[in-house]
């Protein structure tokens, strides 16, 4: 007998009266308390801008860029749908006004739409719902969220595609949640709800009704609020949700099911499930705000002024933290800083280093100098992409002693380009969506502290680089102690490299922050933040982390045979 195929069930997500309201944060949640419900979901975003992707735009102006494992270069919010659910998203899980365009005039090239006037409507809300369609296929329940502040030109567009696709659906297939703001007037000592109304105005002007509200606040709102918000703006007083300000995101799925917005998302959905189970979650809280240990971890950056620019990587701190029963304190440095006032100075009585990625030659010289401090203090130190190419760099000018070695990305000739661009990319002119983008498999080497740490011989990691270790150098390297410990499975490309004389000092070529999870922290961060603790707690710097890293380190491991 054929199995019928599952219908869909849409919840569409909007913010009103400011940008950054928490939009991503709130589907996340969603996510979750359904998941833990039983049911089977998937999130995506609809980005207004006419960009392609995030790939080429600056952190400053848009956050990180997060990756996914088929390659996408994608809004920082997918990054809080796979942390806060199971989810593993594709490429068309983020879909922007640059995409739809592409496709709508590249048909209209190819005469697919039979001599036609292309408008906005059909072909362009057309394009956006088979999108949204095509990537929800086969799920219980799609949370879609539309970027932007209602009321922007740009996301009129996606707000009309979704229309349409709610009068399509149906009531109990498909309803919106606007998540807004209730700003507190210091001067009044009161919360104002008119901007609510206003922004619920506006969508409804739209032919949007939204069936939740969730009304952000620096404080919780009173059932008197609740109640003038849902008479104002034609919704249940139940369906009025409270999210107040948090000392901890992951808090947030249980204040919001605290409130039964996942009760009032089933019953609008008509949904049948067993009620949500989330004690990892009250335990994950409990231990990122009362931890019985601390550590400070010094992050020198280009991007420290937008928090955003490092999301995943402060994420994934924080989740080793909470895998060591520990709070991570993270000490923001701007590597130009450290050009100018010394690593000494600014890096003086942290736990642990961790050099970020990054693009452009700004700054490079203060994480330079942060990773020789690091190694010379032996203080623990993470190397991600760009952190791991410059731990390589200081190593060959100050351990190796070849004079003016770097990047090529830097400098360019330079007389020891330890650090070359990927053979692939030399033809390369496009910068957007080219350089080695998503999951690849590493080999890793027995005997290395990144064997110990994974405790696998094939991992898979996301990558987002052009540049690579220059493998003609590898054996001066290894003759001096630094091990060349992960490679590509064909051993062409390095993955990883560890020194080891050292307690804790690992590079990385991918992203491990993209994998990592509050409920399952990636190893590497797990790992280097036992480090810095272990350190924090006095013990002995030229001891080596962990049991299995004393034996190694008597001599440089052997290859695989």
């Amino acid at each position: 007998m054929r199995r019928n195929k599952k219908t869909t069930k849409y919840i569409f997500v909007t913010g009103g009266v400011v940008s950054s309201i928490g939009k991503g944060l709130t589907c996340a949640c969603i996510g979750t308390l359904l998941e833990n419900r039983g049911l089977k979901v998937t999130l995506m975003k609809l980005d207004p801008y006419i960009n392609v992707d995030p790939g080429t735009m600056n952190p400053f102006q848009h956050g990180e860029v997060f990756v996914l494992d088929d390659g996408a270069e994608t809004d920082l919010d997918l990054g809080h749908y796979e942390r806060f659910t199971t989810c593993r998203l594709r490429a068309d899980h983020n879909i922007t006004t640059g995409k739809i365009y592409h496709s709508v005039i590249g048909k209209e090239r190819r005469g697919e739409y039979l001599g036609a006037t292309v408008q906005v409507i059909p072909h362009v809300t057309n394009e956006i719902k088979e999108g949204v369609l095509r990537a929800t296929a086969d799920v219980d329940v799609a949370i879609i969220e539309i970027g932007g502040t209602i009321g922007d030109i740009e996301s009129l567009p996606f707000l009309e595609a979704v229309r349409q696709l709610i009068l399509e659906k149906g009531s109990q297939n498909a309803i919106s949640v606007h998540v807004t703001l209730i700003p507190y007037i210091t001067a009044a000592q009161e919360l104002k709800t008119k901007p609510t109304q206003h922004s619920v105005q506006k969508l409804r002007e739209i032919g949007i009704q939204p069936d939740i509200l969730v009304c952000r606040s620096d404080r919780p709102i009173s059932p008197e609020h609740k109640r003038k918000i849902g008479l104002f703006c034609n919704v249940p007083e139940e369906a009025v949700i409270s999210a107040a300000d948090v000392p901890c995101i992951y808090q947030l799925p249980v204040a919001l099911a605290e409130q039964e917005l996942d009760d009032r998302i089933c019953e609008a959905l008509n949904i049948w499930s067993r009620a949500a189970g989330l004690t990892a979650w009250r335990r994950i809280s409990k231990m990122v705000l009362e931890p019985p240990n601390a550590v400070t971890i010094g992050v020198v950056g280009k991007y420290v002024d937008l928090r955003d620019s490092y999301l995943s990587l402060n994420e994934a701190l924080i989740h080793g933290g909470i895998a060591n029963g520990c709070r991570v304190a993270i000490r923001h440095v701007d590597a130009e800083d450290v050009e100018s006032k010394g690593a000494g100075a600014l890096l003086e009585g942290v736990d642990g280093v961790l050099v970020p990625g990054g693009f452009g030659n700004r700054g490079i010289e203060g994480k330079v100098q942060a990773i020789t401090y690091a190694r010379e203090q032996r203080v623990p130190l993470f190397g991600i992409c760009l952190g791991m190419q410059l731990a390589v760099v200081e190593f060959a000018r100050n351990v190796l002693g070849l004079a003016g070695a770097n990047s090529s990305e830097f400098a360019s000739p330079c007389p020891h380009p330890v650090i070359d661009l990927l053979p692939e990319q030399r033809e390369v002119t496009d910068k957007g969506g080219t350089m080695r983008l998503g999951a690849y498999p590493c080999t890793i080497r027995p005997g290395t502290l990144a064997r110990e740490i994974y405790r696998s011989e094939s991992i898979s990691e996301r990558h987002r680089h052009r540049y690579e270790f220059n493998s003609t150098y590898a054996e001066r390297f290894e003759d001096h102690g630094m091990v060349l410990s992960g490679t590509s499975p064909d051993g062409r490309l390095v993955e990883i490299v560890e020194l080891v004389e050292h307690p804790w000092f690992l590079g990385c070529q991918f992203h491990p922050e993209f994998k990592s999870r509050p409920t399952d922290a990636h190893p590497l961060f797990t790992s280097f933040v036992g480090a810095a603790l272990a350190r924090s707690q006095g013990e002995r710097a030229d001891e080596p982390a962990g049991r299995a890293a004393r034996g190694r380190r008597k001599a440089r491991p052997d290859p695989e045979p």
